[in-house]
């Protein structure tokens, strides 16, 4: 059968569209202008698909789909011919969205408000017939390209560390990078670029959004744009405004080349790529939303509607893919197969991805889609990540994924940001806070969440199922939660109501910016407390671009509209941010040189050696075993965790947590668990300090207050 969507082939070009309900479809090709040159009517469907082929074109052919059928708002059906289609399959696009009346179904105002009623309102939205092409993006046919897979890193899970990063936000003022290419797919593969996230420690480049962006109703209303790219046009389009000028005065097919050149830049480099994906909606937003694809090809087969035919939103952006219906399963499947053949990417990040998984029933752990992309033979080579929750209820999955999917584990983010910031600053004020039990199972692998599940192979999931991180794109930096404990989103033009309100942040005694060197000591002490459990956790490590250096959003926690010095990372760091960076690359050599922070199995306590140590022990600070009444203790803020390396054929490692307000002395273990400590890393020190002299087994040591420190632990040779 042949590939949906429209594909050179000999001669000319093939046109598949499924569109179902629909009763005609045209593909019109366009000239550079905007204006149609050429109508082919496709044959009747089978199956839903209606088939044609279009002679004599070649690539860099523009194009649009028109649609005849019923508009008939209650049932979901929204077809009108006077509006130019994007092809769901379409490999590049050529021009913008402008706000404009034509580009909606339906009779709206000069601003987009329906002018008769809502259009998800009992079908009372009149149909709109102006033609929509002059103000909507286009279809390109390119010839894409093709990707080595011998030049992928295929980095193991158990030495994967995860960089969160923006494509233009990385290398927008970067000194380094040329001026003309700041800001682009090309500025990724950058040497300067490539040499920091390698010095850093980082495996794996994952990037916000690079599928075609539209930018919403609501955005162009106020001149901004969707900076981060969680609104999809296109799900095969790379986004044209992160190419360099000269690719977009070139073309598509030269935009196309540049993002597949930036990929195999970061290959030869040793670093992978993962897409962060957005299946679970699209740019037409609500049925009030615009008419620029999916809505006008088939809205009752792509989108989930309820029995009025309106949109039922899961996702918070005014509609959800439906990925009951076979088609749009097998367009996401398509998509993901696409990217990995075509440049090479080395994964994917779900966006929402419960959305993907719901049946008619709600979320299963079964579903196709996870089928398919389990035992698909191109996507079981590569990292799939889900974001385990959407906004429908039962919404919150984490855990509860099926093999080999990874998941963003925000227990970890929450429990880590609870304990040395929410729980540090109330203990200051209020007293107690929740203790060290919800830390200690974070940092050692999450086993509640991920050694079960719904999945009946559930128990084949280790804990490099979780990716663990303190901060991403959405929510506050790591500077900004140290620094506030309320969110500064104004500029968002959204009266401060949007973003997270539960941040689990900590402001040490001043709200935002101060010149108080206490206060800023003490909240640099707190971003490498935050970055040392990280680092030091079992699981898979994600950092936020900019973390390292403690970039700051000015306490903007949902920065999704704003491009510019707000959420551009400043490469002009001050000597107390080179000492942060320092203290990163130092972490991260630290998790690579000891495999007993990369475990790849859960730990059940059970003894490795014949002295009956065991894989993990967990100490109170005089170096008893803890017990049970002092795990449920919410007053107990000091744990020492000991790693037993003999299991993986290396040294062990002790960290020893301290959240408490006051120093501390520690009872190290005593034989025979070592013959000998070692410090590596104290999180009291500005900088990475030297080695530590060697200590006995039972040796006493003393932490500052709100600190971690970092030991090798030395046995006798087996």
């Amino acid at each position: 059968m042949n590939p949906l969507g429209v594909h050179l082939v000999d001669g000319g070009a093939h046109a598949a569209v499924y569109a179902a309900h629909a009763e005609a479809v045209q593909v019109c090709l366009l000239d550079d202008a905007g204006a149609t040159t050429r109508t082919v009517d496709l044959a009747a469907p089978t199956h839903g698909v209606w088939t044609g082929r279009l002679d004599g074109v070649t690539a860099g052919q523009r194009y649009g789909l028109r649609v005849h059928g019923p508009w008939d708002a209650a049932r979901g059906h929204r077809h009108n011919p006077a509006k130019l289609l994007i092809d769901p399959y379409a490999r590049a696009l050529t021009g913008g969205l402008t706000l404009h009346p034509a580009v909606f179904g339906h009779v709206t105002d000069d601003d987009g408000a329906p002018v008769d009623g809502r259009a998800d309102h009992g079908g009372t939205a009149r149909l709109d017939e102006q033609d929509s092409a002059p103000h909507v993006p286009h279809a390109v046919l390119v010839e894409p390209p093709t990707a080595d897979p011998a030049g992928r890193p295929r980095v193991p899970w158990a030495d994967t560390v995860i960089y969160e990063a923006h494509v233009r936000g990385l290398t927008m003022t970067h000194p380094d990078v040329p001026e003309a290419i700041r800001g682009t797919y090309a500025a990724l593969g950058h040497p300067a670029v490539t040499t920091h996230l390698r010095d850093l420690g980082v495996t794996t480049l994952e990037l916000l959004p690079v599928h075609a962006i539209g930018d919403e109703v609501a955005l162009l209303r106020s001149g901004r744009r969707n900076y981060w790219g969680y609104n999809t046009l296109s799900f095969f389009a790379p986004e044209p405004r992160y190419a360099m000028a000269s690719a977009q005065q070139a073309g598509p097919a030269a935009v196309l080349e540049e993002l597949a050149d930036a990929v195999a830049a970061l290959h030869a480099a040793g670093i992978e790529v993962v897409l962060d994906v957005v299946y679970n909606h699209t740019a037409e937003g609500g049925t009030d939303g615009p008419t620029l694809s999916w809505r006008g090809l088939d809205a009752a087969s792509y989108y989930r509607l309820d029995g009025r035919g309106r949109d039922v939103d899961l996702t918070g952006c005014g509609n959800t893919l439906d990925f009951a219906h076979p088609r749009v399963v097998q367009m996401a499947l398509d998509s993901l197969r696409y990217w990995v053949q075509a440049f090479g990417v080395d994964g994917f990040r779900f966006d929402l991805a419960p959305a993907l998984a719901r049946g008619r029933d709600g979320f299963d752990a079964d579903h196709p889609f996870l089928v398919a992309a389990r035992t698909d033979p191109v996507l079981a080579d590569v990292k799939l990540i889900a974001e385990p929750w959407d906004l429908g209820p039962h919404g919150w999955r984490t855990g509860q994924f099926p093999p080999p999917f990874a998941e963003w584990n925000d227990a970890f983010r929450d429990g880590v940001r609870t304990f040395w910031l929410a729980d540090a600053g109330g203990a200051a004020r209020e007293g107690d806070g929740h203790g060290v039990r919800d830390l200690a199972t974070r940092l050692a692998g999450s086993v509640d969440l991920f050694a079960h599940g719904a999945s009946p192979d559930s128990s084949l999931r280790g804990p490099l199922a979780s990716i663990n991180f303190v901060t991403a794109h959405d929510g506050f930096t790591l500077a900004d939660a140290v620094a506030h404990e309320r969110r500064r989103n104004w500029s968002n033009g959204e009266e401060n109501t949007d973003g997270h309100g539960d941040n689990r942040t900590w402001n040490h005694g001043v709200e935002g910016p101060t010149d108080d060197e206490q206060v800023l000591a003490a909240r640099r002490r707190s971003m490498r407390n935050l970055l040392a459990t990280l680092a030091l956790s079992t699981g898979v490590p994600m950092l936020t671009a900019g973390d390292e250096v403690g970039r700051t959003q000015g306490g903007n926690n949902n920065a999704y509209s704003t491009d510019d010095e707000t959420t551009w990372l400043d490469w002009d760091p001050q000597p107390w941010q080179q000492d942060l960076l320092a203290t990163t690359r130092e972490l991260l050599r630290l998790r690579r040189a000891y495999p007993a922070l990369r475990q790849s199995r859960f730990f059940d306590g059970r003894p490795v050696h014949p002295d009956d140590t065991t894989d993990l022990a967990w100490f109170t600070d005089d170096a008893t075993p803890m017990d049970h009444e002092r795990w449920h203790h919410p007053g107990v803020r000091t744990v020492q965790m000991y790693l037993h390396g003999e299991g993986v054929g290396h040294d062990s490692v002790l960290v020893v947590v301290h959240g408490g307000h006051e120093p501390v002395a520690v009872h190290l273990p005593t034989q025979p668990w070592a013959t000998s400590y070692r410090l590596l890393l104290d999180t009291s020190h500005e900088t990475p300090s030297p080695r530590g002299a060697e200590l006995e087994p039972g040796a006493d040591v003393r932490l500052r207050p709100l600190s971690l420190q970092v030991y090798v632990a030395r046995r006798p040779a087996s």
